[in-house]
């Protein structure tokens, strides 16, 4: 289940998840950026029997939380679910985006980025993440205009239009 909400990201009902991506409803969902002491960011690259986006590379991990968690503490249980890892994590800013994929689903989200600062190494679950990699954020920036096709259309977004805001925190290992 996902929790639907309005443009300004009140709740306005559930549905579950398929069935909202089918429909393109708006609803929640989170992005974590997970940075080490040197500044690179932690990827992931999608299982490759995901539903949508299999094989891409995105952000640390990304989810939705279930009806009644609050979005951080969602954020922290899809960290540990996916890479295995726990880090304080810190809101940036959300944003709404709309994306159709070739399978006839939507991603349409009010999307909630936050960004933490670990050293610890990732246990990745491999029904979630194919592999993993560590980037400076020129990298991939450079390597994202070079091959947009290997990232996910919300990475792209969150990277291409917000790039400042997240990589100008400064967090604390």
């Amino acid at each position: 289940m996902v929790i639907l909400v309005d443009e300004n990201d009140n709740p306005i009902g559930t549905m579950p998840k398929m069935e909202a991506h089918e429909k393109a409803m708006l609803h929640r969902a989170f992005s974590v950026f997970i940075l080490n002491a040197n500044d690179e960011v932690l990827l992931q690259q999608r299982a490759n029997d995901k539903y949508h986006s299999a094989g891409l590379w995105t952000n640390t991990c990304c989810s939705h939380p279930h009806p009644g968690e609050d979005t951080l503490g969602a954020a922290r249980r899809r960290l540990k679910e996916e890479m295995g890892m726990e880090a304080d994590l810190q809101f940036v800013f959300k944003f709404m985006y709309k994306a159709p994929f070739d399978n006839l689903l939507t991603e349409h989200e009010i999307d909630h980025v936050f960004i933490g600062k670990t050293n610890q190494l990732p246990v990745i679950n491999p029904e979630e993440v194919a592999s993993y990699k560590y980037m400076k954020p020129e990298e991939i920036k450079l390597d994202m205009e070079q091959n947009p096709q290997s990232y996910t259309v919300w990475f792209r977004i969150i990277f291409n239009e917000f790039y400042k805001e997240i990589f100008t925190h400064k967090l604390a290992v």
